[in-house]
């Protein structure tokens, strides 16, 4: 049986949650956490990081509280920081305010923290407790998690398919396949993304807007397309509209020429790879330096195949609709890639997740992949 005071910290550790929650997507490679100070059964401040280089949710919390912050209990859903960067240190600032009790969802995985805010907090006599709805914390923050140690963004692949895993019919109409309901969604994981990706054909075909429309206004994340030729027609969407920052990945083989007409239209172009096809893993290397720390991938079967061939995709969102569009190898199938000799070598996808969405069913999983396993184990 869970005990009283576990379950009083989890109720407060769920609230600084769902406060962190809203606010995904609006602090770029930060990640998004909150916070709640109680003291003697009275919530006496609440705050979320709202933006880089804004202050942290535990001094936004602290803000509200004033006074009462001291001999309080404070809940934060990451570990406070312990080092200076844009912002004084969090972990400092709650000793000097003498709160009695730190509660933590997860550890830092930023090299510079890890573990040693806990310890410079407990070095100062307060109670530190780690670990209270620790999967839902890190979870939260999972886009974070990878960046702030590899320095690559974190993937989500996204698609909607038919039963029969077609993603258009066979004269290229895909308009629409999932419901109105799952599109909305998209909107929200776009909100939530520092970027798209997409490929060229992607574009000549849909010529689509790539922007976030919600009821609200929404963050525009930057357009990122795939195109090794530079064949993206100048009049597309992505090229003439301002209302987002567009970037074509692209060759070192590219024309200058169309270079500079993009240059000239306020279109970005980075040389990825020197040979006939967009080096993707020197891409995501090259997003990362640029401090673009998610993307959304809504590409095409072929772009999805080779993001998953070299081990790029960290997660996928399928919505499938419950429609079948035939068509066999003329109708597009969302995942277009070389593939396996054997079932047994296929690949896995873990913890997998399925709800409803409308009329679609929504599965997101993680791929698990086998080379990269066994290039991480020992004796390797």
């Amino acid at each position: 049986m869970i005990g009283t005071d576990r379950l009083n910290d989890e109720s407060y550790m769920r609230l600084a949650l769902q406060m962190a929650t809203q606010a995904r997507g609006q602090t770029g490679i930060n990640p998004v956490v909150g916070c709640v100070i109680v003291k003697e059964g009275r919530i006496v401040g609440i705050g979320t990081h709202l933006q880089r280089g804004s202050h942290h949710a535990e001094i936004h919390a602290l803000h509200m509280a004033g006074d009462e912050a001291a001999g309080s209990t404070v809940y934060v859903t990451l570990e406070p920081c312990s080092i200076h960067g844009r912002t004084p240190p969090c972990a400092e600032r709650l000793v000097t305010e003498r709160v009695k009790r730190v509660v933590v969802g997860c550890i830092d995985p930023n090299p510079g923290v890890a573990g040693a805010g806990v310890e410079w907090l407990r070095s100062r006599g307060i109670d530190v407790e780690v670990g209270v709805l620790e999967e839902d914390a890190r979870l939260l923050n999972e886009a974070f998690n990878k960046f702030i140690v590899t320095r690559l963004p974190w993937v989500t692949l996204k698609t909607a398919m038919t039963l029969d895993g077609k993603i258009g019919s066979r004269t290229g109409d895909s308009k629409w396949i999932s419901s109105e309901a799952s599109r909305e969604l998209v909107h929200t994981m776009r909100h939530r993304h520092q970027a798209i990706l997409v490929g060229v054909d992607t574009v000549i075909a849909d010529d689509p807007q790539l922007t976030t429309r919600l009821t609200v206004p929404g963050l525009q994340p930057i357009r990122l397309v795939v195109d090794s030729q530079l064949r993206i027609p100048l009049e597309a969407h992505v090229v003439r509209e301002r209302d987002a920052r567009t970037i074509i990945l692209t060759t070192q083989s590219a024309s200058m020429e169309q270079i500079m007409r993009l240059n000239a239209v306020g279109v970005e172009v980075m040389k990825c790879g020197d040979g006939d096809k967009v080096d993707l893993r020197q891409a995501m290397a090259m997003l990362g330096q640029r401090e673009i720390g998610s993307v959304l991938l809504e590409g095409g079967g072929r772009l999805n195949g080779a993001m998953l061939e070299a081990e790029l995709v960290d997660k996928l969102v399928v919505f499938v609709a419950p429609k079948l569009i035939g068509g066999g190898a003329t109708a597009p199938s969302a995942f277009a890639f070389a593939g396996f000799d054997k079932m047994a070598d296929a690949l896995a996808i873990e913890r997998l997740r399925v709800e409803q969405i409308g009329a679609d069913c929504c599965l997101t999983g993680y791929p698990h992949y086998m080379r990269r396993e066994a290039a991480c184990s020992p004796g390797s």
